[in-house]
């Protein structure tokens, strides 16, 4: 850990929370942080390794809806990496223990969002194309923090024709509002603010007004097939 990074959470006992694990921010397994080892650069600065396991996160595991798994074993950053899928919380959960391992403050941040990017078999199941309880990561960069959305992987952003969401440690990287071909992608409706780990309560209260999860995806849903049939009958 730099010297005025150590420093600085030394001085300032509130920060603390954000560099320690956390219930589904397991940032002290073994596996995370050798990913994290891995995957934050060569550099020493904290800008530099985030924006470098941003992007390790955001490109290295998939992303998955059909994943959705309210427990805490099933939230667990861990568990994502081993997987290898996740979907927008356990993604920004597994950013954030990253981050912590790394010795770089990181916190959990929701919003409730419109989105227009869905499959067939999720507007059916849902009802709605309103996410609550969207995830992201709030990462403490140079005295401020910046929200870095890692959901959509590089390949699914190709297939749905979306640009994809970029991170530079400076800038809110947060959903565009429209895809590639001028169409509406994602409306910001709510924030709901940032924590140090997830409200599982409250985010599964509104999970089960709002969608029954429980019913949501069987075990036979598979995300990339159904994402390549809506590409193709786009493409059609």
């Amino acid at each position: 850990m730099e010297p005025e990074r150590s420093v600085f959470i030394k001085m300032n006992s509130k920060m603390q929370q954000y560099i320690k694990p956390s219930p589904t921010v397991d940032s002290d397994n073994p596996a995370i942080a050798k990913f994290a080892g891995e995957n934050s650069g060569d550099s020493t600065g904290p800008r530099e390794q985030a924006i470098s396991l941003y992007y390790a996160v955001r490109d290295c595991i998939r992303y998955d809806p059909y994943t959705l798994d309210l427990s805490i074993d099933g939230l667990l950053a861990s568990t994502t990496l081993r997987v290898g899928r996740g979907w927008c919380v356990t993604k920004a959960i597994l950013l954030a223990a990253c981050c912590r391992s790394s010795g770089i403050p990181a916190r959990l941040g929701f919003a409730d969002i419109r989105n227009h990017l869905t499959t067939a078999r999720m507007r059916e199941a849902m009802k709605t194309n309103i996410f609550f309880w969207h995830g992201y990561t709030a990462i403490y960069l140079n005295g401020v923090w910046v929200k870095a959305t890692p959901a959509f992987n590089i390949e699914l952003c190709e297939r749905f024709r979306i640009k994809p969401l970029d991170f530079d440690g400076r800038n809110d990287s947060i959903y565009h509002p429209f895809d590639l071909e001028g169409n509406r992608h994602m409306e910001y409706l709510r924030y709901r603010g940032e924590f140090t780990d997830v409200p599982l309560d409250e985010m599964a209260e509104t999970f089960r007004r709002e969608y029954a999860p429980d019913k949501l995806f069987s075990k036979e849903a598979d995300f990339d097939r159904d994402v390549e049939q809506e590409t193709r009958e786009d493409q059609d």
